[in-house]
């Protein structure tokens, strides 16, 4: 793998030197790292260890700079053809975030502190995967941040344990112990209360030395300024040495007897602690944030609590003075580190985040149109999951058609837009786009093809968006495909904008549907109550198209008509239809002497799913039961006029299609002034029977 690390700077720092100790780590396990900072002491390191550098300012909150930062890291993404692009501080995880945009490189970060809930701190939070190093840290980020914690990893930070090795012991002189404090000086890490605590040591040990390793920002030198005033104010100027950074950290500490980590507020982790346990000193720390990972107090270190003089001061003593049990936390504390925080258990942890991002994708379909059109891509869904088996495939769908898809196999989360209620028009899709943005999704197939469902499609800000090229704001797609430019099939047509995913039609793809057990139940209780629970031959007619298609409509005495011509054969018939289709099929009823089973408006789209994979045969116009009859392989008899079959036939085993065109309207009108009843008049009740005959004998053979 290619992997770039990037973070502010490169000077002396527990975030700065594992960042450097995981690029060799990568470099010796036959990865190849690149990391992008403002440069620093740490620099010159990665340069004589053969690790690719770039030093640019991507340290500076500055709009303008970040913006050229941006291309500026894109460009190297690119030419170093980076896989991941790993980001350890804001600053850059914002430019790194929008550098990743339109590449191949996928984005993760690592939360090394407790950010302000400040909109600035939540792009930490935004990558698929997110690293922490500790416990509460994890907590923080879900707590404050809303990260949910299946995208949390903890892995603890960790130490070169070969750096340590070999370090000549200085300690141990009763009469002049040395204690240190090491890192940045800054008010979080408490040095003027270490410093108070101190001269309460030094009146009991008069010869200690105290060494504080760090330094103040250099920004902000008041800092060291003002420490250095509370030594002198107590008197400790014999006692007390300022030596700044230091890369000869690990001798430092092993020429200590105490290291005290003063911390007074949360710490993310805590890397001074392992690596004062690796030079074998024993340690002393304030019980906060992730030092609860890494110290068992009394066990493994002491913990006092934050800002309490007098208890650090105390732990200190008694550490300087039982040198038994300095030496049973230094063992014990060795015994856990080589156990948990090494740099191999850390750095093959985080390999193995990087292969599990590279190879999860989280991929949206688009589809929350009438219910029909739902079915008709349950084939799409059926080769999206063939071709990306180890995805999570999620799928938007209407309030009606929520039930269609809850048993798919083929999808692993349904959701659903209410487009009715809670996301009305242009700013329910933006509200919608923020609740799904949690789910970072790589690619969005939006089947839906229209304004709204392209503006979701852009707010979701995907890797990569297929849809088709039309004057419905197509140009927020960015892979969108040209439409053909001939009639297809709808299933066929849907194909065509999965060209790009290597996806292509078959003509052995059919309509799916996965009625549960409690489906078929409700249907056989509707047949038993109509006796015809051992009926041998039903055919279901579908009476009516949805409410604003009334030109689609057979009139009502052709289909009392058909009721009639089928009867003498013992065939038993059976109205389906929505609640609103009752007056109709009562309407038949009155037309016929077979007297018909009316259970329209009695079952929702997945009960009549199980109905009508009872039947022999289904009689239907264009509309959603036609899909479910060619769904469920019941074989269908569809009636067209003012709509295409060539554009909204379903695929089925068994079917076959009546059309005639409309002389009255023009082809897609919707309401007929002429025929209220009906526009298919020419379609004959005989020919029909004959067929619905011809397809009953082939079943019976």
């Amino acid at each position: 793998m290619r992997i770039l690390q990037i973070l502010p700077e490169l000077n002396v720092g527990g975030v700065e030197t594992g960042t450097v100790d995981f690029a060799g780590y990568l470099r010796d396990h036959g990865h190849e790292p690149v990391v992008i900072s403002n440069g620093g002491s740490l620099a010159e390191r990665l340069r004589r260890e053969g690790i690719k550098h770039y030093t640019l300012p991507v340290h500076k909150k500055s709009f303008w700079i970040a913006r050229k930062m941006i291309r500026e890291v894109r460009r190297i993404i690119l030419e170093e053809q980076i896989d991941i692009v790993h980001a350890r501080s804001r600053v850059p995880a914002w430019i790194a975030f929008f550098a990743c945009r339109h590449t191949p490189a996928e984005f993760i970060t690592t939360c090394h502190g407790h950010y302000s809930a400040h909109f600035f701190s939540r792009v930490m939070g935004w990558p698929r995967l997110i690293i922490v190093p500790s416990s509460a840290i994890a907590r923080h980020m879900i707590d404050v941040f809303g990260v949910p914690p299946e995208r949390v990893r903890c892995i603890p930070r960790s130490v070169d344990l070969k750096r340590f090795r070999g370090l000549p012991k200085e300690g141990g002189d009763a009469s002049a112990p040395v204690i240190s404090i090491v890192g940045r000086i800054t008010p979080l890490k408490g040095h003027a209360y270490f410093i108070k605590a101190m001269s309460k040591v030094a009146r009991s040990v008069p010869y200690a030395k105290i060494r504080v390793v760090g330094d103040a920002p250099a920004k902000k030198p008041r800092y060291r300024q003002e420490l250095e005033i509370l030594v002198r104010r107590l008197g400790l100027q014999e006692h007390v040495e300022f030596l700044g950074n230091r890369e000869d950290v690990p001798a430092l500490m092993a020429q200590s007897d105490v290291v005290v980590m003063a911390s007074v507020e949360p710490e993310s982790f805590g890397r001074v602690i392992l690596e004062a346990q690796a030079a074998g000193v024993p340690v002393v720390a304030t019980s906060v944030g992730g030092v609860l990972d890494i110290i068992d107090d009394g066990k493994t270190g002491l913990l006092v609590l934050p800002r309490d003089v007098d208890g650090m001061a105390t732990a200190v003593l008694q550490l300087l003075r039982d040198k038994l049990l300095a030496q049973k936390l230094i063992s014990a504390a060795r015994q856990k580190l080589e156990g948990q925080f090494t740099l191999e258990h850390m750095c093959g942890q985080t390999v193995a985040v990087y292969e599990e991002l590279l190879s999860r994708q989280n991929i949206l379909i688009i589809k929350f149109s009438a219910v029909g059109d739902v079915i008709l891509i349950t084939p799409s869904l059926k080769t999206i999951r063939k071709r990306f088996p180890k995805a999570r495939i999620f799928c938007v769908v209407g309030e009606p058609s929520r039930k269609i898809l809850q048993a798919c196999p083929y999808i692993d989360e349904l959701l659903v837009l209410d487009a009715e209620h809670h996301y009305r028009g242009y700013w329910g899709i933006i509200r919608f786009a923020r609740k799904l943005r949690k789910y970072h999704f790589d690619k969005i197939i939006d089947f839906q093809n229209s304004r709204r469902s392209h503006l979701l499609s852009f707010l979701l800000s995907p890797r990569k968006s297929y849809g088709f090229r039309n004057k419905k704001w197509s140009g927020f797609l960015t892979d969108p495909v040209d439409p053909p430019g001939e009639d297809m099939f709808p299933v066929r047509h849907q194909f065509e904008i999965l060209r790009p995913l290597s996806i292509s039609y078959k003509h052995d793809y059919y309509l799916e549907l996965w009625p549960t057990r409690k489906d078929q139940q409700k249907a056989k209780e509707l047949l038993d109550s109509e006796w015809l629970g051992n009926a041998k031959q039903i055919v279901g007619i579908n009476v009516a198209a949805s409410e604003k298609w009334m030109t689609k409509n057979w009139p009502v005495k052709h289909i009392a008509r058909l009721c009639d011509l089928l009867a003498p054969y013992n065939i038993r018939v059976i109205m389906t239809g929505v609640a609103k289709d009752q007056a109709r099929a009562e309407r038949v009823l009155k037309l016929t002497s077979s007297k018909p089973a009316n259970m329209a408006g009695k079952t929702d789209i997945m009960e009549l799913a199980a109905l009508i994979k009872r039947c022999s045969v289904y009689v239907s116009v264009d509309s959603a039961p036609l899909h479910v009859a060619a769904a469920v392989g019941t074989p269908c008899i569809a009636l067209f006029g003012p709509t295409f079959s060539s554009r909204h036939m379903p695929p089925g085993r068994h079917s076959h299609v009546f059309e005639r065109r409309l002389t009255c309207v023009a082809p897609y009108t919707a309401r007929c002034p002429v025929h209220p009843d009906g526009c298919l008049v020419d379609i004959d009740p005989q020919d029909v029977a004959d067929k619905v005959l011809e397809f009953i004998g082939e079943r019976v053979l």
